[in-house]
């Protein structure tokens, strides 16, 4: 039980540090609806599956014996966050302030937002990084399959959880009052932060 405790406290620190799925998340909420929130949250909860699947599964060991696949998936990953970002700008700056239900961070419908929000998570490969270091630290050889699962469970589930309740703090009506009448600014200001993210994924990778 004090492993799991553990694992869920390291894992809610590293949710509490805003990255890019905090940012998609929070964007999508307050200039669309909670439910199409909820999507991304969803398509971002699958990508945290995939990752600590992996990691668990030693994903971190050959990233760092093959390091021009790594260096690819860095890159790839990094272009698409820019992507992401230019598209908020470009909306930010091009178009008229989003009216509800209309905002500029993920056009289509709920599925289109649930795999905008899986692609975010899968473009930022620290993520595998970080858990691979989660389970290197606190998993040794004496921890069973079961347990290992479990506490794979427990980090998708606590990942679900938040930012379900990310989505629902920015969908409340003074949230979006707020977006109306700063509609721009946040677009822009939320680009800006994924094109840096992109960025940062790219130049570490380089250095």
């Amino acid at each position: 039980m004090n492993l799991f405790l553990t694992i869920a406290m390291v894992h809610l620190v590293a949710l509490l540090s805003p990255g890019p799925d905090f940012f998609f998340v929070s964007q999508t909420a307050v200039s669309r609806s909670r439910k199409q929130a909820l999507f991304g949250v969803l398509g971002i909860t699958l990508g945290i599956t995939w990752w600590s699947a992996l990691a668990l599964l030693g994903l971190q060991l050959v990233l760092h014996r093959l390091a021009w696949l790594q260096q690819v998936v860095a890159i790839a990953g990094g272009l698409y966050l820019m992507w992401m970002g230019l598209r908020m700008l470009r909306g930010a700056f091009t178009h008229a302030p989003a009216i509800h239900g209309q905002g500029t961070a993920t056009p289509g419908g709920e599925l289109a937002t649930l795999r905008a929000g899986l692609l975010t998570n899968l473009a930022n490969p620290k993520v595998v990084v970080y858990f691979g270091s989660v389970f290197s630290a606190f998993l040794g050889d004496r921890v069973d399959a079961a347990t290992r699962w479990g506490l794979w469970g427990l980090i998708v589930a606590e990942t679900f959880v938040w930012f379900a309740l990310v989505a629902a703090f920015f969908a409340l009506p003074a949230m979006r009052r707020l977006y109306l009448r700063m509609a721009r600014w946040i677009d822009g200001f939320a680009g800006a932060v994924f094109i840096a993210f992109g960025l940062h994924i790219i130049l570490a990778r380089r250095g």
